[in-house]
């Protein structure tokens, strides 16, 4: 991989791309920015023949993603939210559909939005201390 991403960690061993999603200090919540970084990673994914599979992952060992961070819906109007919104599934279709195996390696927490990237990888390797959960269906 060639460009330098802010939010992911990643490196290619044996043909297997490892992404880690680096934000640890927000349970490495789902932003634009990582939105915009993944997009351009599965791309990277796709045109590469060096890569084979992938594994995505979360840093640290608390979270492998707690969700949305919520901090950047707040003050957006509702059409700014939806298309925010959009752009995470957008994303997670584009994983579904990777030609390449994609593995979730979940660590700690995958909630809300982290729980559907895990969903959106063909396949998830749990460690003991997963926790998977859909806590919005509780809001109002």
């Amino acid at each position: 991989m060639y460009k330098n991403y802010t939010t992911l960690l990643h490196s290619l061993n044996n043909g297997i791309l490892t992404i880690t999603i680096n934000r640890p200090d927000k349970l490495n919540a789902l932003n634009a920015a990582v939105f915009t970084e993944l997009d351009m990673a599965i791309d990277e994914v796709n045109e590469n023949a060096d890569i084979k599979s992938v594994i995505i992952t979360g840093a640290g060992a608390k979270a492998f993603v707690a969700g949305a961070d919520i901090t950047e819906f707040n003050g957006l109007d509702k059409e700014a939210a939806m298309a925010l919104a959009k752009r995470g599934q957008d994303v997670f279709f584009k994983i579904e559909h990777c030609s390449k195996p994609i593995v979730a390696a979940v660590n700690g927490f995958a909630l809300g939005g982290g729980c559907e990237l895990a969903m959106a990888c063909h396949f998830r390797l749990a460690s003991e201390n997963a926790k998977f959960g859909q806590p919005e269906v509780n809001l109002d």
